[in-house]
């Protein structure tokens, strides 16, 4: 099968079309024949050396999310069937024709969503769902503030949060960003300034979606309502932070790292199965819907991430295979 391999740590350049061998399902897998995946800032991380796949993927393989058509089965499946059109979470190796996953991590794609459409959504709206109502504790009526608004996980929390009752507020770094994500049920729009700030000039949040990192942390906490909840997703503006104890202490306030790719297998598919009955209907509905920033070819992947790294695109980025 076709795939596109990490020859080496480093740029986009490292990224080469190669045959590998087709993988075979064991017991409780299947095979997916992948028809699309889409970019993830882990897959860039991943190139250049510094996220390590999980023991269970291809080590130089990248892509965590994919749809396809079942092609084969393990012992032991019984949830789907061969021909079944199917998309979800994978460790790593998406970037390829072929991957196989435990039958529990997938899910049967609407009828009403092409390849490419579904392969836009798992990583998006399942890390969204997660970080806003599992680890959020979102509820209907509370005031979202989600980060990186035009992002893949920033268009899929800004519709969950319209669908769920919420009031949306959105930090973008660009107007035309955040007028997209107004269509989208984006409330009320910020765009931070040169030094971040822009605490002062939203509605005060329950729950943020902090996909940012850095110095938006502190302007996270000093927006924030007593007894809110910051659920930190991404560190687009790094790793380090200073916050203010007294405030955290004040307000009482929670501060949530999370991650799926790291976690064990069962919390992957119980993620998958909440995904599969609250999100899936929705999607169905057209209530919610992926976001596409452009379809390339699977042979552009280097191109694929060198639009990722540069922050213009609005969306996910699809990789057709």
């Amino acid at each position: 099968m076709r795939a596109i391999a990490i020859t080496r740590p480093g740029g986009p350049d490292t990224l080469a079309l190669v045959e590998k061998p087709l993988p075979e399902p064991s017991r409780g897998e299947v095979r997916v024949r992948v028809r699309a995946t889409a970019i993830n800032r882990a897959d860039l991380l991943q190139r250049m050396g510094a996220y390590p796949a999980p023991t269970d993927a291809p080590p130089d393989v990248p892509g965590l999310e994919i749809a396809g058509e079942v092609d084969a089965l393990g012992p032991g499946v019984e949830r789907l069937a061969i021909g079944d059109r199917v998309f979800g979470l994978v460790g790593g190796g998406g970037y390829a024709e072929a991957v196989v996953s435990h039958e529990r991590a997938l899910a049967k794609i609407p009828a009403n969503l092409s390849f490419e459409e579904a392969a836009a959504v798992p990583e998006a709206f399942i890390t969204a769902h997660d970080a806003m109502v599992e680890r959020g504790g979102f509820q209907g009526g509370d005031t979202l503030l989600v980060s990186a608004a035009g992002s893949g996980v920033g268009t899929a929390a800004i519709q969950l949060g319209r669908a769920f009752g919420a009031t949306v507020v959105g930090t973008a770094r660009t107007q035309d960003k955040l007028d997209r994500c107004k269509a989208l049920g984006l409330d009320v729009g910020v765009i931070p300034d040169d030094a971040g700030r822009f605490a002062s000039r939203v509605p005060p949040p329950a729950v943020i979606v902090e996909l940012v990192g850095g110095a938006y942390l502190a302007e996270d906490l000093r927006c924030l309502q007593p007894l809110g909840r910051i659920v930190l997703v991404g560190l687009l503006a790094g790793a380090k932070a200073e916050l203010d104890l007294g405030m955290v202490l004040q307000k009482r306030a929670q501060v949530i790292g999370t991650v799926l790719r790291a976690r064990p297998l069962e919390q992957k598919l119980a993620a998958m199965r909440t995904f599969e009955a609250q999100v899936v209907p929705l999607l169905a509905r057209g209530a919610v819907k992926p976001i596409i920033d452009v379809v390339m070819p699977l042979a552009d992947a280097a191109k694929a991430h060198e639009r990722m790294a540069s922050n213009a695109g609005f969306g996910k980025i699809v990789l057709q295979v």
